[in-house]
C-alpha cells in the first residue's frame, strides 16, 4: 500500500509535465489587396534565387555581388548571430533535462604533539559528493523556452537574409553611382573640349575685328564654370568607388584603379515583375523574421505564465567519506539522499502576474511591428512601380531633349562662324546641351536604381548562391 501511495503522485506529475499554459502561436493574418495598383494580378513564386543585377549585362557588378555575399561584413556578422542563437536553444532546453554533478576532494593533515617524539600523527581524508537533480517541467517553463529560443532562431536566419538583400541593394546603388559620375565626367570633359574651341575661335575672330573683348571673357568664364566642376564629380565618383569596397571587406581605394577604366550605365534589358502583395509574406526576409520575433513573443507569454504555477524539483545526492589515520584504524562513511522540493509561489507583490501582462504587451507590440513591416514593404513595391514607368518616360523625353539642343548647338556655333549671329546663342546652346546630357545621365541613374529598389522591395535575390534558401519553421506545442 506504501508502494501505491509513494508511486501514485510520482505518475501524476509525469502525466502532468505533457501540459503547457500560454497561447500557442499561430500565423498572423493582414488583408491586402488581390494586385498592386500598377502590376497584373500573377503571383512570382520564390524569387529568392532570381539573380536580377544580370539584367544589367555587366560582368564587373556580377563579380562584385558574387564577392561580397560571401564576405561582406554586415552579411558574416549576421551569420554569427545565428550562431549565438543555435546555441541559445540548447541553453533554454537545458534546464527540462537532468543534471548531473560530481566532485571530489583530499585533505591531508599532520600534527607533532610531544616535543620529544619524532613521530608526527597525519589524517588523510578523501570525499566525494555525486548530486543529481531534475526539474519537472508541468506546466512547460522550459519548453516555452525552448519555443521561444527556436523561433528566435529562425528569426536569425531570416536577418540573415535582410543583411544579404541589403548587401545586394547597396552594392547595386553604389556601382550605378560610380557609374554614373563617370558619365558626368565625360560629359563635363567633352563640354570643356567644345568650350575652349569654342574660346579659340572667340579670340580668332577678336584678332579679327568681329569679336569684343566681352565676347571673349564670357567664353573663358563658361570654360573656367566647366573646370570648377570637374573636381566635385571625381569626389563623388571616389566615394562611391569607396562605398563598394567597404561592402566587399576591403580598404576603401582597393578597387578605385579598376573602376576608373570606365564602363557604360548600367540599364536593365528587361522588366522586373511585382507579383502580388501575397508574395510579399513569402518572399521578404524581414517579413520573416518579423513573424518569427512574433513567435517568440508568443512563447514568452507562456514562459511567464509557468512561473505562477507549482514547480516540483527531484533531487538526491551520494557523498562517499574515507578517513585514514596514522596509528588508528581507517573509517569509511556513506552519506546519501532524496526526495523532491516543492516551490509553490503564494505572495510576491504581484510580480508574477506583472510579468504575464509585461510579455502579453510585448506578444501584442510584436504583432503590430510585424504588421508594420508588411504594409511598409507594400508600399516600397507601389513606389518603386510607380517610379519605373514614368522615369522611363523621362529618359525617353530627354534623349530627344539632348538630340535637339546638340542640333542647335551646331547651327548656333555655324551661324557665329558665318558671323550671322552673336557669341551668347553660342553660348546658351552649349549650357542647355550641359544641362540637357547633365539630366539624362541622372534619369539613366535613376531608372537603373528605380529597377534595384523595385527588385529588393519583393524580396529578389538574397538567397542567390546559396545551396538552399533558409526557411523558417513553425513551432508549436499545444496542450
Amino acid at each position: 500500500m506504501l508502494l501505491v501511495r509513494v508511486v501514485a503522485p510520482l505518475t501524476t506529475a509525469l502525466l502532468l509535465s505533457g501540459c503547457v499554459v500560454g497561447p500557442n502561436h499561430t500565423a498572423p493574418e493582414i488583408s491586402l489587396p488581390a494586385k498592386f495598383a500598377e502590376a497584373k494580378a500573377s503571383s512570382n513564386g520564390d524569387v529568392s534565387q532570381v539573380a536580377w543585377w544580370k539584367a544589367f549585362n555587366d560582368s564587373r557588378l556580377n563579380s562584385y555581388i558574387q564577392q561580397g555575399l560571401n564576405q561582406n561584413l554586415n552579411v558574416l556578422q549576421a551569420l554569427e548571430r545565428i550562431n549565438a542563437a543555435q546555441a541559445n536553444v540548447v541553453v533554454a532546453g537545458a534546464g527540462a533535462l537532468p543534471s548531473l554533478d560530481a566532485g571530489a576532494s583530499n585533505t591531508t593533515s599532520g600534527a607533532n604533539t610531544s616535543p620529544d617524539s619524532p613521530q608526527e600523527n597525519t589524517t588523510s581524508v578523501t570525499s566525494g559528493n555525486l548530486t543529481a537533480s531534475w526539474f519537472l517541467d508541468l506546466f512547460g517553463l522550459y519548453r516555452r523556452s525552448k519555443e521561444s529560443a527556436l523561433a528566435s532562431l529562425d528569426a536569425a536566419y531570416a536577418a540573415a537574409d535582410v543583411a544579404r538583400l541589403t548587401y545586394l541593394s547597396q552594392v547595386a546603388a553604389a556601382y550605378i553611382d560610380v557609374r554614373y559620375y563617370q558619365e558626368r565626367i565625360a560629359i563635363a570633359r567633352r563640354n570643356l573640349g567644345s568650350r575652349n574651341e569654342t574660346l579659340s575661335l572667340t579670340k580668332l575672330q577678336l584678332e579679327a575685328g568681329a569679336a569684343s573683348r566681352l565676347d571673349v571673357v564670357q567664353s573663358e568664364g563658361l570654360v573656367n564654370s566647366t573646370i570648377a566642376e570637374i573636381p566635385g564629380l571625381e569626389t563623388q565618383f571616389r566615394r562611391a568607388a569607396h562605398r563598394i569596397a567597404t561592402l566587399l571587406g576591403q580598404p576603401a581605394s582597393a578597387l578605385l584603379p579598376e573602376l576608373q577604366r570606365g564602363a557604360r550605365q548600367p540599364t536593365a534589358r528587361f522588366n522586373a515583375s511585382a507579383g502580388v502583395p501575397a508574395d510579399l509574406i513569402r518572399n521578404r526576409p524581414d517579413i520573416r523574421a518579423a513573424e518569427r520575433q512574433l513567435a517568440s513573443a508568443v512563447a514568452e507569454v507562456g514562459v511567464a505564465e509557468a512561473q505562477l504555477y507549482p514547480s516540483i524539483t527531484l533531487g538526491g545526492s551520494i557523498s562517499p567519506r574515507y578517513t585514514a589515520i596514522s596509528g588508528a584504524m581507517d573509517t569509511r562513511a556513506l552519506t546519501w539522499s532524496f526526495g523532491p522540493q516543492l516551490n509553490l509561489p503564494i505572495l510576491d507583490g504581484g510580480r508574477l502576474r506583472g510579468n504575464v501582462r509585461i510579455a502579453e504587451s510585448r506578444a501584442r507590440e510584436s504583432y503590430l511591428a510585424w504588421k508594420e513591416t508588411v504594409l511598409n514593404a507594400v508600399e516600397e513595391v507601389e513606389n518603386a512601380l510607380a517610379a519605373v514607368s514614368r522615369d522611363r518616360r523621362t529618359v525617353n523625353a530627354l534623349q530627344s531633349t539632348v538630340k535637339s539642343y546638340e542640333e542647335a548647338l551646331q547651327l548656333a556655333t555655324a551661324s557665329y562662324r558665318d558671323g550671322a549671329s552673336s557669341l551668347l546663342d553660342v553660348l546658351d546652346a552649349q549650357r542647355q546641351v550641359s544641362q540637357a546630357q547633365a539630366s539624362l545621365a541622372d534619369a539613366v541613374r535613376q531608372v537603373a536604381q528605380d529597377y534595384v529598389a523595385l527588385n529588393v522591395a519583393i524580396g529578389g535575390g538574397y538567397g542567390w548562391g546559396k545551396a538552399d534558401a533558409v526557411v523558417a519553421t513553425k513551432v508549436v506545442l499545444k496542450d
